[in-house]
C-alpha cells in the first residue's frame, strides 16, 4: 500500500514537472513571438521606404536652400536674397505634398526630435531618420561643391553678429516654424490639407528674417552638411543647440494650448492623405504602428 502510495506521487511529481517544463519551453517562443510582433510594429515592413524618402527630400531641400544661397552670396544679379529664402519655402512645401504621405516629410532631426518628445513619433525611429536626414544633406552639400565651383562656401551658415544673438535668432525662428508645424500635423482641428502651405510660408517667412543674422537654418542637418562639403565650422554649434531646442519650445507650447486630442483613426482617409501622420493613439500614448501600413 505504501510501495502504491510512493509511486503515484512519483508519477504525480513527475506530471507536475511535466507540466512545468512544457509551460517553461511555451514561455520562451511567446516571448521572443512577442518581441518580434513589437520589433515588426515600430519597424514595419515599408519603413525603409520612409527612410528612403526622408533621405531624398532631404537632399533635395539643402540641394535647393544652400545652392540657391551659394549663388546669391557670390552674386545677387543670378539669385537675390529675398529669392533664395522664397525658394527654400517653395521646396519645403513641395516636398511635404511629396513625400508627408510618406515619410511625414520631416527633412530636420530637430523636427523628429520634438515630434518624438511629444510623443508623435516612435523613439526607436528617431536615429534612422536623423542618419537619413545627415545623409541627404552631405551628398547633396558635396555634390553642390562640385557642380558651383570654385564656390567655396556652398550654403554655409554662421553668425553675422555675436554666436549669441545668432543663437537667439535661431531659437525663435525655429520656435516659429515648430508651433506652426505642429498644429498642421498633429491637431485634428487644424486645416491639414494646408499643411504644406503653412510651412512652408512659415519657413519662407522666418529666412527673411534671420537670414542676415543667423543665415536661418533652423535645420542642423542643414548646417552640417554644407560646413563639412566646405570645411567651415564657424559656430556651427548654435545651429544645433538652437534649432533642435526651438523646436522642442515649439511642440510643447502647442501640446499645452492643443484644442483635441482626437485620435488618428477618426480622420476621413481622404483628407489624411495631405495631411503630415497622426500617431498619438487613444490613451495618447505614442503607437509604432503606422496607419499608411494598414491602408
Amino acid at each position: 500500500m505504501a510501495t502504491t502510495k510512493l509511486t503515484k506521487l512519483g508519477n504525480d511529481t513527475d506530471e507536475l514537472d511535466s507540466v512545468a517544463n512544457t509551460k517553461s519551453q511555451s514561455s520562451k517562443p511567446h516571448h521572443s513571438q512577442n518581441s518580434s510582433v513589437s520589433e515588426q510594429q515600430c519597424y514595419p515592413p515599408g519603413f525603409f521606404r520612409k527612410v528612403v524618402a526622408e533621405m531624398i527630400a532631404t537632399f533635395l531641400l539643402v540641394f535647393v536652400t544652400c545652392g540657391s544661397a551659394a549663388l546669391s552670396a557670390s552674386d545677387e544679379h543670378k539669385v537675390s536674397k529675398l529669392g533664395a529664402s522664397i525658394a527654400g519655402g517653395l521646396i519645403v512645401t513641395a516636398m511635404i505634398y511629396t513625400v508627408g504621405h510618406v515619410s511625414g516629410a520631416h527633412m530636420n532631426p530637430a523636427v523628429t526630435l520634438a515630434f518624438a518628445a511629444v510623443r508623435h513619433f516612435p523613439w526607436k525611429q528617431v536615429p534612422f531618420y536623423a542618419v537619413a536626414q545627415l545623409t541627404g544633406s552631405i551628398s547633396a552639400s558635396f555634390t553642390l561643391s562640385v557642380l558651383l565651383h570654385p564656390i567655396k562656401h556652398v550654403g554655409t551658415t554662421s553668425p553675422s553678429g555675436s554666436e549669441i544673438q545668432a543663437l537667439i535668432t535661431e531659437i525663435v525662428m525655429t520656435f516659429s516654424m515648430m508651433f506652426i508645424t505642429s498644429a498642421v500635423a498633429t491637431d485634428t482641428q487644424a486645416i491639414g490639407e494646408l499643411a504644406g502651405i503653412a510651412v512652408g510660408s512659415a519657413v519662407c517667412i522666418t529666412s527673411i528674417f534671420a537670414g542676415p543674422i543667423s543665415g536661418g537654418s533652423m535645420n542642423p542637418a542643414r548646417t552640417i552638411g554644407p560646413a563639412l562639403a566646405s570645411a567651415y565650422y564657424k559656430g556651427i554649434w548654435v545651429y544645433v543647440v538652437g534649432p533642435v531646442t526651438g523646436t522642442l519650445l515649439g511642440a510643447w507650447s502647442y501640446s499645452f494650448i492643443r484644442v483635441t486630442d482626437k485620435p488618428v483613426q477618426a480622420i476621413s482617409p481622404r483628407s489624411f492623405s495631405f495631411k503630415f501622420r497622426r500617431m498619438k493613439s487613444d490613451n495618447g500614448v505614442i503607437s509604432c504602428i503606422d496607419p499608411l501600413d494598414s491602408a
